[in-house]
């Protein structure tokens, strides 16, 4: 339906409604805090997973190094007991080599003990280890004492004892005394003392046949 306005006069417009901002204020600061909130909350998970992360290389990182070290171990443990098989070989070989020249050496100083002695001889030695078992014969009880006398002076042996001394009955037409004695070479070998050279045109055994000297 169409309005003619007759009077010619305008209209006056309706007025509008004032606004009540009053009543819109607390759910501007409701937004307001909602939206602060999920910013704090975004910014605290943000550094939290930042630093989750972190901590998560850093344990890939030990745990790489972990296992490094382990190999790095195993290796070391296997090195050590190579080193103890090549230090049981090289103990070996010494042991040989000190045993081979020791030999000729121990020969030496017992031929020079014999020659010094009247009337005694070897009849068998034994060494085991340090230790060395001598066993004879002599003609008195005096050249027994006196080889024993001589083992003491050389300086090559120590803790000198006889073990056994008796006459010998089975030889009836001479009297002869059997004789054990045990020594210990020194760790100082002849180094102890200097070694005393046989008399002139006394020649020592260089074997270890029975020496005799009478």
């Amino acid at each position: 339906m169409i309005r003619i306005n007759l009077l010619g006069q305008l209209r006056p417009k309706a007025a509008r409604r004032p606004v009540d901002t009053g009543a819109a204020m607390p759910l501007v600061f409701i937004g307001a805090g909602l939206l602060l909130g999920f910013l704090f909350l975004f910014y605290f998970y943000h550094s939290w997973q930042t630093q989750l992360n972190e901590e998560n290389a850093r344990i890939k990182q030990l745990q790489s190094q972990k296992t490094e070290l382990e190999q790095i171990k195993l290796q070391v443990e296997a090195f050590e007991k190579q080193k103890q098989v090549l230090m049981q070989r090289v103990n070996t070989i010494e042991q040989l080599q000190k045993d081979r020249t020791g030999g000729q050496e121990l020969l030496d100083q017992v031929a020079n003990t014999v020659s010094r002695a009247e009337n005694l001889w070897l009849t068998s030695m034994t060494k085991k280890g340090s230790d060395v078992t001598l066993e004879g014969a002599a003609a008195s009880i005096n050249s027994v004492a006196n080889f024993i006398t001589a083992l003491k002076r050389s300086g090559y042996f120590q803790k000198i004892e006889i073990k056994e001394s008796k006459q010998d009955d089975k030889n009836t037409a001479v009297q002869t005394f059997l004789f054990t004695i045990n020594a210990e070479i020194a760790p100082t070998g002849p180094d102890a003392s200097p070694q005393t050279k046989p008399a002139s045109g006394q020649g020592a055994p260089s074997s270890a046949a029975p020496a005799k000297k009478g």
